[in-house]
């Protein structure tokens, strides 16, 4: 790689683990307002305003590292490439700060809220560093074959792989907890609630039951054709 893609590499993989341990600091602060004894499901009940502050919270690290990929990229790609990059350091090193603040997780099998928009995600912790290491390897080979030619070729079935297989392992994210919520709302007040108050209750009492592996595994291939894709079309040319 030529010396300003090491650069931004470097620049970039910083701000991620920063934001990592900031991200980490946060959670901290809330296991010790609301999980002194250690994070354990069903969840406590947190205030609305709270609630919402945390889903804003997600949104702005969203765009602080939406932002610093654009910035960093001359081209479309190459700031696809850096985002997914900076989200996936980001990730990881979110949990290894966390095991070394709060000894937490005690394995990669243990559950974890994962995101909150629209709904809440939750999975084994092992599953969001798998995607991250696939972000990261899709994030390198579009960066290698941006930097060795002017035009990175991401054919429609690339596209249509890394679409399709993100929406699928969401869904595996989401499966469990809006499996649960159907018995109180229908599918639509789940996703755009008329009543915030009974639905935050509902959530409150939420315990993880199954993790599907089979749609989870279904969109990380999905991924890893799309990489696959990508480097053999990149390389003929």
């Amino acid at each position: 790689m030529k010396t300003g893609i090491l650069k931004y590499l470097f620049w970039l993989t910083l701000f991620a683990v920063a934001m990592a341990f900031l991200e980490g600091a946060v959670v901290v602060y809330l296991r010790e307002l609301y999980y002194p004894e250690g994070f354990q499901f069903p969840l406590r009940a947190i205030e609305k305003n709270i609630v919402i502050v945390e889903i804003l919270r997600e949104a702005a690290t969203m765009i602080m590292l939406l932002s610093v990929a654009i910035l960093a990229g001359k081209k479309g790609i190459e700031s696809f490439a850096w985002f997914i990059y900076s989200f996936a350091i980001w990730d990881i090193f979110y949990y290894v700060f966390l095991y070394f603040l709060v000894d937490w997780p005690q394995s990669l099998l243990e559950w974890d809220i994962l995101f909150l928009i629209p709904v809440t995600w939750v999975g084994p912790v092992i599953a969001p560093v798998i995607n991250s290491i696939m972000m990261i390897g899709l994030a390198m080979t579009l960066l290698y074959f941006s930097n060795k030619s002017r035009s990175t070729i991401v054919g429609w079935l690339a596209w249509l792989l890394l679409i399709v297989g993100s929406i699928v392992v969401i869904a595996s994210y989401i499966l469990d907890y809006v499996n649960y919520m159907q018995e109180w709302f229908s599918l639509s007040e789940i996703f755009f609630p008329k009543n915030s108050t009974l639905l935050l209750e509902k959530a409150s009492q939420y315990i993880p039951q199954k993790f599907n592996w089979f749609i989870y595994g279904l969109g990380v291939f999905m991924h890893l054709m799309a990489i696959i894709s990508i480097y053999q079309k990149n390389s003929k040319n």
